[in-house]
C-alpha cells in the first residue's frame, strides 16, 4: 500500500522524549557508589521549564509517593504528546541521606558525614553571575535578558568545585535547576497541614495557583530565610541582579519561580492523597503551559500569604510531655491555651499560650519535649523575628 504522505502531514504522531539520566555522586569513599537518576521529558528549549525534586530531606516519604505518581503521569502525558515545555524530575533527590540509618532509624534531614541540613548551604551563584555580566549582554528585551542569566546561571554552577559528596550533590541538584522557569521542591513537616515557601516576588506569579490546586492552608514568604536552602539560592539570585544590573533600558523579570511544598506530615504517607497532590501538580503545569491538558478553574486565595517572620514558634517551657489542646488547622487567638507540658516525675503543668492569632499549620511529633524545644506553629500576619534566621535547622 502506497503511504498517503498528504495525510500523514494533517496528523499528529507524538513523538515520546522520556529519557533517563543515572549520573554517579563523586567524591565518595573508595569501593562505594551513589547514583542519581533524573528524568527528563520534552525537548530543552521548547517551552517554559519546570523542575521538581522530592526526598532532598530523604526521611519525608510522602513525596517520594508524589513523584511516583508524577512520574506515571508525565510519562502517559509524554505517550500522547502532551509536553509543550520541558520537565526535569528527579524522583529520589538525596541517595546519601536515604542510605542513612542509624539503630533501625532513617536519618535523612542532617548529612551524617558534616551535621549539616541537606536543605542548607546550597551555593549563592548571584555574584558570580554578576562579576561576569559584560556590558551589552543585557538590553531592553526583558525575555532575552532572562535567556541571558540563565545561561550564566548554569555556566556558574557548572563552576562550582565541590569537595564533598553532599556538596557534590548539591552541584548537582542546583546545575538541574538553576536555569528552570519553575522550581518546585516537595517536603514535608513533621505533622503538619498543607503549605508553602516562597519569596514575595515569586507569590504573585502563579504560587497562588499552585496554592489553592494543593488545597494549601499557609503559604509563607520570606525575601531571606536564611542557611541558602534549595528553593531560594534559585530565586533569589535575580532579585539581587536586578537590583545590581536591572534599570529601565535592561529590565530582568522575575526569572525563576521557586517553592518548596510541604507535602503535610511525615505520617501522611497515602497513596491515594500521593495521586491527588501529584494531579493537582500536573494541573498546575498545565495552567503554566508546559503541559497540553485543560486546567480547571481554581479559587482565589491570593489572600493566603503571610510573612514567614510571623510564625509564632510555641516553645516548651521547660522539659516534659507535651499535650495538645489545638488541632492542626485549629484558628487561635492571641493568648489561647494551646499546649501544657506535664513534668510527669513532679506532676507540675506549664502552660503554653498564643502569641498571635492564626492557624496552627504544624505541630511535632514527639511528645516528650525538651525546655524550648519548638511544640507547635502557627501563622500570623504580625511581624515577630526582626533578625537571624528564620528557618529551624
Amino acid at each position: 500500500m502506497a503511504l498517503d504522505k498528504g495525510a500523514l502531514a494533517g496528523s499528529r504522531i507524538p513523538v515520546m522524549t522520556h529519557h533517563i539520566d543515572t549520573i554517579a555522586l563523586p567524591h565518595g569513599r573508595p569501593g562505594t557508589l551513589r547514583q542519581l537518576p533524573t528524568h527528563r521529558f520534552g525537548a530543552d528549549g521548547s517551552g517554559p521549564k519546570a523542575y521538581i525534586q522530592a526526598g532532598l530531606h530523604a526521611g519525608e516519604l510522602p513525596g517520594l509517593v508524589v513523584a511516583r505518581h508524577l512520574l506515571d503521569r508525565l510519562a502517559a502525558l509524554d505517550a500522547a504528546g502532551r509536553i509543550r515545555g520541558e520537565v526535569v524530575l528527579v524522583p529520589m533527590a538525596n541517595p546519601i541521606g536515604l542510605d542513612q540509618v542509624l539503630l533501625g532509624g532513617l536519618v535523612g534531614r542532617f548529612d551524617l558525614a558534616t551535621g549539616v541540613n541537606f536543605n542548607r548551604a546550597f551555593a549563592d551563584l548571584a555574584d558570580a553571575v554578576s562579576a561576569g555580566l559584560r556590558p551589552g549582554d543585557l538590553g531592553s528585551d526583558a525575555q532575552a535578558n532572562r535567556r541571558t542569566i540563565q545561561t550564566a546561571l548554569a555556566a556558574a554552577a557548572a563552576a562550582l568545585h565541590p569537595r564533598t559528596e553532599a556538596d557534590a550533590l548539591r552541584k548537582l541538584l542546583l546545575s538541574h535547576a538553576v536555569d528552570a522557569d519553575i522550581v518546585l521542591d516537595l517536603h514535608c513537616d513533621s505533622e503538619a497541614v498543607m503549605h508553602l515557601y516562597t519569596t514575595p516576588a515569586c507569590w504573585p506569579l502563579g504560587v497562588a495557583d499552585l496554592a489553592a490546586r494543593l488545597d494549601a492552608k499557609a503559604a509563607f514568604l520570606a525575601d531571606i530565610s536564611g542557611g541558602e536552602p534549595f528553593d531560594e539560592v534559585c530565586s533569589t539570585p535575580w532579585d539581587r541582579l536586578r537590583a545590581r544590573h536591572g534599570g529601565p533600558d535592561t529590565p530582568i523579570p522575575v526569572g525563576c519561580s521557586a517553592v518548596t511544598v510541604e507535602l503535610r506530615g511525615e505520617a501522611d504517607v497515602d497513596d491515594d492523597l500521593a495521586a491527588a497532590d501529584a494531579g493537582a501538580l500536573i494541573d498546575h503545569l498545565a495552567w503554566r503551559g508546559i503541559i497540553d491538558t485543560p486546567a480547571p478553574a481554581v479559587p482565589d486565595v491570593a489572600d493566603l500569604a503571610t510573612p514567614l517572620a510571623g510564625v509564632d514558634r510555641v516553645r516548651a517551657p521547660a522539659g516534659g510531655v507535651a499535650l495538645y489542646h489545638a488541632a492542626l488547622g485549629d484558628w487561635v487567638r492571641r493568648g489561647d491555651h494551646v499546649a501544657t507540658v506535664l513534668d510527669p516525675a513532679t506532676g507540675e503543668r506549664h502552660a503554653c499560650h498564643a502569641a498571635s492569632d492564626g492557624i496552627v499549620w504544624s505541630r511535632t511529633q514527639s511528645r516528650y519535649a525538651g525546655p524550648n524545644d519548638i511544640l507547635l506553629c502557627i501563622a500570623g500576619r504580625e511581624v515577630l523575628v526582626t533578625s537571624g534566621p528564620l528557618l529551624t535547622a
